[in-house]
């Protein structure tokens, strides 16, 4: 499962081995700036939407690219049974390849509130 870190100027995830073959990164960094709007979610693969590069196990998982043709252009690691966080991003800020990241996190509600904190610095 992946792993964000929240700094005082971005979200840095950190992908599984696993997750690196279908999202084709390690990680990927996206300043705060970037970030328009986070929202807990209880089931994050109903998120996950349009046509999709990556894994879908049907129920269990979803990991990688979504929205190819019609957007949202999402960055998914999604698991059953897992809270997870929507990030709404501005793509041209976060560096223009993904509109939304769509995590399952353990710690999803602190992590939000995280964010949110930082967030509102910036402003």
């Amino acid at each position: 499962m992946a792993l964000m870190n929240i700094t005082d100027t971005g979200l840095t995830i950190e992908f599984s081995g696993r997750e690196r073959i279908w999202t084709l990164c390690g990680s990927l960094t996206v300043p705060l700036t970037a970030v328009r709007r986070v929202t807990v979610v209880d089931n994050p693969l109903r998120a996950a939407h349009g046509v999709r590069k990556g894994l879908h196990a049907c129920g269990i998982a979803k990991v990688g690219t979504w929205g190819l043709v019609t957007g949202p252009r999402q960055l998914v690691a999604a698991y059953r049974g897992r809270p997870g966080l929507r990030v709404e991003l501005d793509r041209a800020a976060a560096g223009g390849d993904f509109d939304e990241l769509v995590l399952s996190l353990d710690d999803a509600r602190r992590s939000a509130r995280l964010i949110e904190q930082r967030m509102g610095s910036h402003r």
